[in-house]
């Protein structure tokens, strides 16, 4: 249980630090909803990114899975 806490902890503060940023990136361009949406869409692929890497699920190549084929 506590693996489980230390992660989403990770994550939420990751999450943070990009909305952060997304409100300084649009401080910047003068349009904090600009940087509020970019940074909801990276925390979402942020998101994906962690859980993968937790489940150990990177990286794996299935060579009878490459997708849509024609």
């Amino acid at each position: 249980m506590a693996q489980r806490q230390r992660g989403r902890g990770f994550w939420i503060l990751g999450t943070v630090l990009l909305f952060a940023g997304g409100i300084l990136f649009g401080l910047v361009w003068q349009n904090i909803w600009v940087g509020l949406v970019l940074a909801a869409a990276i925390s979402i692929g942020w998101l994906i990114a962690y859980e993968s890497r937790r489940g150990r699920n990177q990286g794996i190549y299935d060579r009878d899975d490459d997708g849509a084929q024609l």
